[in-house]
């Protein structure tokens, strides 16, 4: 028997091992892959000290009716998987009100401006410091307008949550991104974001880490969990494993597997897509595009291109309308180059109508211990929110 197995090997159950075995827990770690290889591989590979507030439902009536009609490329949706998100859609929207949204960015803020100190460590301690770059990112807009109402409201998140962004009009963006064909309208550099070429790889190397720190890492399905007298129990290729507590880290997973002991978590699943080009451009930072609902970030693999979010049905087939169209607005802004994969990658991000993480004791069972529900910034959260859960345990 062990002390703790933590289910889910993504960035977010990786670091609840780590933190747990550095608190002296004996641990086990178990997924039914490697680490790193869903959610925690396909994102933007950007640790967001800068992203002090959640991403909020859009609460103007046009941005409203825009969304509804497609209009735009920050969300797709299909109209099959409405009725399933019904709930988590409202209390969304309710919970991105400005009052409430100010309320929770209060406390969310609190954990995403501890982000780079808590994997500072790890990053040095796992060998990875060569896949970090500590140059922050750019938001960047097509229009002087937009830029400057964007500046504005930059600027009072600088003042209020102590962040620090540098402004660059047109022409400083176009000495700072030569990559770029076009003259846009400005950017906002956020100084306190960290990129990284390889979030997969990052992963793999905390929980390498976790392995050389006496760790154990096994290949098993979550779905046989299952309370074993005062403890827990579950299947792994090397037999069954029992442990007094287990934490479920399984990210837009969670869901399924808690409903299995009665809980009901409304875990909204954004999709994304990514596809990686082998273009020739050379990007100083990860670029976000406003106008075109599009991240481009140079990685080990090539330049990665990201779409917003997708609502669809779990296992739904996918529609790539938004990396179609971000793929394309990319090749009008720089030389994007050919597609390295035949088709693009796409994943849920896990995130909960309240826009906070999960994470504590369960309430109905003894043993059982909740992580995930972190968004879009399971990559950013996951050391400091499993500092936290180690802290409660």
């Amino acid at each position: 028997m062990t002390d703790v197995i933590v289910l889910g090997a993504g960035m977010v159950g990786v670091s609840t091992a780590l933190a747990l075995q550095a608190i002296g827990r004996d641990v086990v770690l178990v997924d039914k892959k490697g680490a790193g290889q869903e959610t925690s591989y396909g994102n933007a590979g950007l640790i967001q000290a800068e992203a002090v507030e959640p991403h909020a439902f859009p609460q103007s009536l046009t941005a409203i009716i825009q969304t509804a009609l497609k209009k735009n490329m920050d969300v797709n949706y299909h109209t099959l998987a409405l009725p399933s998100h019904a709930k988590s859609l409202w209390s969304y929207f309710r919970n991105s009100t400005p009052k409430k949204h100010k309320q929770i960015s209060s406390v969310y803020s609190s954990l995403i401006k501890a982000s780079t100190k808590d994997h500072a460590p790890l990053i040095e301690a796992s060998g990875s410091s060569a896949l970090i770059k500590r140059n922050g990112f750019k938001d960047v807009y097509s229009e002087e307008g937009a830029f400057e109402q964007a500046r504005k409201k930059a600027y009072n998140i600088c003042h209020e949550y102590g962040v620090e962004a540098e402004f660059l009009d047109r022409d400083q963006l176009a000495l700072a991104e030569p990559s770029l064909k076009k003259k846009m309208g400005g950017a906002i550099l956020w100084k306190d974001a960290w990129s990284c070429s390889d979030p997969g790889k990052l992963t793999e190397a905390y929980a390498r880490l976790f392995k050389e720190r006496g760790g154990q890492f096994l290949h098993g399905d979550a779905r046989t969990l299952q309370q074993n007298g005062a403890g827990w129990q579950i299947k792994t290729d090397e037999g069954f494993l029992e442990a007094e507590n287990v934490v479920v880290a399984l990210g837009p997973w969670s869901d399924q597997l808690l409903a299995k002991f009665g809980y009901n978590f409304p875990i909204l699943r954004k999709r994304g897509y990514h596809r990686h080009f082998n273009g020739v451009a050379n990007l100083n930072t990860p670029m976000y595009f406003s106008s075109a609902s599009m991240v481009l970030a140079p990685m080990s693999k090539g330049i990665r291109v990201l779409t917003g979010a997708e609502i669809a049905l779990r296992d739904a087939a996918l529609t790539p309308v938004q990396i179609t169209e971000a793929e394309r607005k990319a090749k009008e802004l720089i030389d994007l180059g050919e597609a390295i994969e035949s088709q693009p990658w796409a994943g849920n991000r896990p995130c909960m109508p309240d826009m906070l993480p999960v994470m504590g004791k369960a309430w109905n069972h003894n043993g059982l211990w909740l992580h995930f529900g972190h968004g879009h910034q399971g990559f950013t959260l996951g050391p400091t929110t499993a500092r936290i859960l180690a802290d409660a345990m």
